[in-house]
């Protein structure tokens, strides 16, 4: 699906983005997906990233990958956090108001980094209808976050991710119930180089359940 360069407001920040939308008259899902840390390197330039957003576009939604606040050409410095979270849901907010894209009904989904900024501000974001979390560091994450927010979540890790054992994925997606499904993806690590069709593949499979 074709991207085009776009910028919209976070506070008072102006970040930059890449918004897709399909051909036709019918309106579809908006998607945002978030990019893993900035001081790692992190940008909306990432291979887990491309993965996500290709399950979404075989889904034909509207998508939005943007840069966190000081990544990039987004205003501002990286906050530790909380302001990453505003900026995720001021992106839920900006793909939801374009021509064409459903108000109610949004997806939010991060990588690492990105899905601990997701799962922070989902409870805020009230036309917020699924979470789609992917390696998400369960040694950095505070997970009650997720007793917040009342809809479908969607895990993905690698078997091999030291940052999100599988054994405490599991367990999580026990605690959460009916609510979430779960993917480990064989031979995978916490950056899925050479995983990433397969992981593309289980989060489309996950996504026509929600």
């Amino acid at each position: 699906m074709k991207e085009q360069r776009v910028t919209f407001p976070s506070g008072s920040l102006t970040l930059e983005g890449l918004l897709a939308k399909p051909d036709g008259d019918q309106p579809v899902r908006g998607a945002v997906v978030c990019h893993p840390h900035p001081l790692y390197g992190g940008s909306m330039y990432n291979n887990v990233v491309d993965a996500v957003l290709a399950a979404m576009w075989k889904k034909e939604w509207a998508t939005l990958r943007f840069n966190f606040r000081g990544v990039g050409e987004s205003e501002g410095e990286h906050s530790g956090g909380a302001g990453e979270a505003e900026d995720a849901a001021a992106a839920v907010a900006f793909v939801t108001s374009q021509p064409g894209v459903e108000r109610d009904g949004a997806v939010l989904a991060g990588y690492s980094f990105g899905s601990i900024a997701a799962m922070t501000a989902a409870p805020k974001i009230g036309n917020l209808d699924a979470l789609v979390l992917v390696a998400l560091p369960l040694k950095m994450a505070d997970v009650r976050a997720l007793t917040n927010f009342a809809g479908p979540i969607v895990l993905a890790a690698g078997d091999g991710d030291m940052y999100c054992p599988a054994p405490q994925l599991e367990a999580l997606h026990k605690e959460l119930g009916a609510r979430a499904q779960l993917r480990i993806i064989e031979g995978a690590d916490h950056f899925f180089g050479g995983c990433e069709v397969e992981l593309a593949d289980a989060i489309e499979s996950m996504l026509g359940k929600i």
